[in-house]
């Protein structure tokens, strides 16, 4: 197997990879990055000399380059699609980099894997697609999508385009749509590693509104195991929904944290809500647990101890990322610019 992770220099992207490359060494992996404000070259620092793997600078609404790296002899078998902009607040700011990333860039990377008949595309999606349910429900695959946020209605525009690719042009896709990640190599602006790193710092911890809002929590390794999964027996055309099945309040994770790190909850600070905000997420998991035997091997606890732990074994990446620091090692592989037009496609071994 030859496989293109998109977004592979991201936070689940990376985990993504390394799982790849312990699990299923025979395989080639590529991956791709435009390296913007969270793709950082430091989260697959240690991948860099491994002969399997191979990063390449890139865009993927650059459509020359998504056919230069999909042609002969570089056939691809399979795209694993993390590529996009992530955080809600942001899309609330500026919804055109969502637009052009999530939608755009999707649509490039099919119109490419039709036109080069790749094996597999597995887009990767998440619960927000759905909205907001009320408990004691949770969705599942079937249910309607009704996305709150620009981000969200970016990602549930690129899954449509996966659905009407694979029944226009008979692209074998899948999709996967999973509760909130957590673990290491989080960008620190996310809410489990800002309040870490917050109380660390002995800084207030913000929580929008009055803090219950509810979120499914899923350890990142137990999503990637779900993605290899999916990407090897998953059936064709389907939507599987990946949850840890831990719900829990803002307000409640934002406690846990600061117990574990012996912090006090003065810490925590209700500041105003933001526009749209989603009540509550759940999601149902029946489907992959009944067709493919996952089910998450990580409970909350334990994956917020460990994840609180390397945050602080670790302090040095996200202090760097925090400065504005961690962009110096672009500039060591890619010179005095960041990465900019004149740069892509550039390859690293």
């Amino acid at each position: 197997m030859k496989v293109l992770v998109t977004g592979g220099a991201g936070f689940i992207g990376s985990n993504f990879i390394r799982l790849l490359l312990a699990q299923r060494p025979a395989w080639e992996v590529v991956s791709v990055d435009k390296l913007t404000y969270a793709g950082n070259l430091e989260n697959i620092a240690d991948l860099r000399d491994h002969p399997g793997y191979r990063f390449i600078q890139a865009d993927i609404c650059d459509r020359p380059l998504m056919d230069a790296l999909f042609s002969p002899p570089r056939r691809v078998d399979a795209v694993i699609n993390f590529a996009a902009e992530t955080h809600v607040d942001r899309s609330i700011e500026d919804a055109a980099a969502f637009v052009r990333s999530n939608v755009l860039g999707t649509q490039t990377l099919l119109d490419v894997a039709r036109q080069r008949g790749v094996g597999c595309f597995l887009q990767v999606s998440t619960d927000e697609v759905y909205g907001s349910v009320d408990p004691p429900g949770a969705f599942s695959e079937e249910s309607p999508l009704a996305p709150n946020s620009p981000y969200a209605a970016s990602k549930a525009a690129a899954d449509l385009l996966v659905h009407a690719y694979s029944r226009t042009y008979r692209i074998p896709v899948l999709t996967v749509r999973s509760s909130n990640n957590y673990g290491p190599f989080q960008f620190p602006e996310k809410l489990i590693p800002l309040f870490i790193t917050g109380a660390l710092a002995d800084r207030p911890l913000p929580l929008y509104g009055d803090g219950l809002y509810v979120r499914d929590w899923v350890y990142v390794e137990d999503h990637c195991r779900a993605l290899l999964h999916i990407l090897e027996a998953g059936r064709v055309e389907e939507i599987y929904n990946v949850g840890g099945g831990a719900r829990h309040s803002n307000l409640e994770v934002a406690r846990m944290i600061l117990r574990e790190l012996g912090k006090p909850e003065s810490l925590i600070t209700f500041v105003a809500d933001r526009p749209g905000h989603d009540r509550r997420y759940a999601l149902d998991c029946q489907k992959i647990q009944r067709e493919l035997g996952w089910a998450p091997t990580t409970t909350f606890p334990e994956g917020l101890r460990t994840t609180i732990r390397w945050y602080v074994e670790h302090e040095g990446w996200w202090r760097r990322i925090q400065a504005g620091e961690y962009q110096e090692y672009y500039r060591r592989q890619y010179g005095p610019r960041l990465p900019a037009t004149a740069d892509r496609g550039r390859i690293e071994r």
